[in-house]
């Protein structure tokens, strides 16, 4: 019988059950488990963690528990840089790309705003989420934990905000997204390039008022449609302004 200890830390007990979080869990292990089973079996998908410590050594999640193993398991670090340590993936993204599940449609709106290729569709199915996000190196978002547990899914991001605005600002501030952020660059639509078009090549298209009004234009290749800075676009600034003040400070 192998029997091991896991310590969770911070938002990672939020996985937990309330009368294991924050201390030790002594548990009885699968014949040749490993520390991703263990720590998916605790109810913790293995997306949200970024080291796991074994006996104070940085170990993968093929590591292979060991009877009276002490196994602490943490979640991204925000002002430490751990970047030497790091066993539980073998390389990072080198492109930030999303693939979104069918309850993050605002969400997924909001990030192609701000600039970040995301796919998103209502019938998508978690088989085929987790694919996209293996074969095209997309980090998947969801509220779902069991999606990220998947076998397939190597970068996720269980997203705890409820409401789009607030789960945009969640991402920024988790996975450091201010930096590559390119706002008005895609379509909110179809998550194509938008490109600069003369206003002539568009008039038609364009209600009367906005013929008067506006002489700066976007279009996009795939839906055709067409986009300007109204009031909309304005509130769009306005909402990703306090997200990039960082970078633009």
């Amino acid at each position: 019988m192998t029997t091991a200890t896991f310590r969770f830390y911070e938002e990672l007990n939020e996985f937990l059950p309330a009368d294991r979080r924050r201390q030790d869990i002594t548990c009885v292990c699968a014949r040749a488990a490993t520390t991703k089973h263990m720590i998916e079996a605790l109810g913790v998908p293995h997306t949200e963690v970024e080291l796991v410590l074994v006996n104070g050594e940085s170990v993968g999640f093929e590591r292979l528990i060991e009877d009276g193993d002490r196994i602490a398991v943490y979640p991204k670090f925000e002002a430490l840089d751990v970047s030497s340590l790091l066993r539980v993936r073998e390389r990072p993204l080198r492109v930030t790309r999303f693939v979104a599940d069918v309850h993050l449609g605002g969400l997924a709106h909001l990030l192609r705003l701000a600039g970040f290729d995301t796919l998103y569709e209502t019938d998508f199915a978690d088989a085929q989420i987790a694919a996209l996000g293996a074969d095209e190196g997309r980090i998947v978002l969801t509220r779902d934990r069991e999606l990220l547990k998947r076998r397939n899914v190597t970068h996720g991001c269980y997203v705890r905000a409820l409401k789009p605005a607030l789960q945009l600002r969640e991402l920024f501030e988790r996975l450091d997204l201010a930096g590559s952020a390119r706002p008005f660059s895609l379509c909110l639509h179809c998550n194509a390039p938008l490109r600069e078009v003369d206003k002539a090549a568009v008039l038609e298209r364009l209600p009367p008022k906005v013929r008067e009004l506006y002489q700066r234009f976007l279009t996009c290749d795939g839906c055709q449609r067409v986009f300007w800075e109204g009031s909309h676009w304005r509130s769009m600034q306005a909402l990703l302004r306090p997200l990039l003040a960082a970078r633009d400070g």
